[in-house]
């Protein structure tokens, strides 16, 4: 059925939802983790990706044109030069991006006026009087003489070197981009929703509730990269939705549609996850995942504003091999997760991640598994979300610099 903005669905959820369906290559982007709900070690570990057989996808939607020659070769071969100068984080960041221009505006000087004085007057003791000019004419007898102006000498005409134009690739987009040296983020004092997440309405809460805090964090950091920022749009949904970006079903995990800048997230898994297991734990846990959702999509979005999603696209597009497509894949949803615990550490104090709730983020992060190969492995999971934790910065997230082995 279709989703309803920042509202409960009518209806019911379905006992057995539909088989999943995802979005064919070029088409929206979404978050790992899809379903069954994650549990702890004793009932099962979170599953990330999509069914078997299935493929995500991502961008602006719609058909592609022919794929370029030779394009996702020069990616590889830049990226592995790169990790073989041993580059880990942000070095020399470019200030340009491919789709955001400079926040300053056209400088213009403005002329100072000039004065010329033509009179000098002169003070004597009897009063003010003006200067006198002597007299220049000559006497009967002399002859006027007259002399050659002295030429001024001419400096030699040199030209200006033309300047080469700035060519910004894609990969000076996706691992030089000006979000990198936008700093640390700093804290919105955001408070956890007290709406019980039981019900469709109060897991709605909750999501508006993370929407405000989003909006208040991530504005700053994403202006300073030279980005527009907007908030995106959040749809609930169970059973199937029609997008932009094609048809999903509750089956399926939730997702960030670029062409449209809406987050879809799935009622039927979150509110079924809540109330699956009785055991406090498992509902504390539940809220975490939640959280890391939420804030995973909300990293697509920043992804998308500040150009990292379409270049990354394009890039993995050009991929020579399917092996490479799902490296870069990885890359891109590592990247997110690392956003998403950017914003829950800068908030840790006042939503707060302690105790229990500290100890299940903890086991969340790094117990998931990733059969389609393309949201990456827990290890390295566990590795970019603890990055973005403790520096609260951007520049920690750079998966488009780091080792193949680091994007597993």
């Amino acid at each position: 059925m279709s989703g309803n903005q920042w509202g409960p669905p009518p209806g019911q959820y379905p006992q057995q939802p539909p088989q999943g369906q995802y979005l064919p290559p070029g088409q929206g982007q979404y978050l790992p983790p899809g379903r069954p709900w994650p549990q702890q070690p004793q009932y099962g570990a979170p599953q990330y990706g999509a069914p078997p057989g299935q493929q995500f996808g991502w961008g602006s939607g719609g058909p592609r044109p022919p794929k370029k020659k030779g394009g996702g070769a020069k990616f590889a071969l830049t990226v592995v030069g790169v990790i073989v100068a041993g580059v880990v984080g942000l070095v020399g960041v470019s200030t340009f991006l491919k789709h955001n221009g400079s926040s300053d505006g056209p400088y213009t000087s403005q002329p100072e006026p000039t004065y010329t004085t033509s009179y000098s007057p002169s003070y004597s003791p009897t009063g003010y009087t003006p200067s006198a000019q002597p007299s220049t004419q000559p006497s009967a007898t002399q002859r006027p003489t007259t002399t050659k102006p002295v030429p001024k000498p001419t400096a030699p005409r040199t030209t200006r070197p033309t300047k080469k134009p700035v060519v910004v690739t894609d990969l000076d987009i996706v691992a030089r981009n000006r979000l990198y040296k936008s700093g640390a983020m700093r804290s919105v004092n955001c408070k956890e929703s007290s709406a019980r997440l039981a019900t469709a309405a109060g897991a709605t809460t909750n999501y508006r509730n993370l929407w405000n805090c989003l909006n208040r964090s991530w504005p700053s950091l994403v202006t300073k990269a030279g980005a527009k920022f907007r908030p995106p749009s959040v749809r609930t949904f169970t059973g199937n939705i029609n997008t932009p970006c094609g048809t999903w079903y509750d089956s399926g995990p939730p997702f960030y549609c670029g062409s449209t800048e809406t987050i879809y997230m799935n009622l039927t898994e979150d509110v079924g996850g809540y109330n699956q297991y009785p055991n406090q734990s498992s509902k504390v846990l539940a809220r975490m995942w939640m959280l890391h959702q939420f804030a995973h999509e909300y990293g697509h979005h920043v992804q998308n504003l500040t150009g990292i999603l379409d270049a990354a696209h394009d890039i993995r597009y050009d991929a020579p091999s399917t092996a490479k497509e799902l490296e870069i894949t990885r890359r891109i949803e590592l990247q997110a997760s690392c956003f998403s615990d950017i914003f829950i550490s800068a908030n840790r104090k006042s939503y707060p991640i302690s105790g229990q709730s500290a100890v299940q983020w903890r086991w969340l992060i790094g117990n998931v598994t990733d059969k389609q190969n393309d949201h990456g492995d827990a290890v390295n999971h566990k590795y970019w979300a603890l990055r973005g934790y403790n520096s609260r910065n951007p520049a920690s997230c750079n998966t488009y610099v780091a080792s193949p082995k680091k994007v597993q």
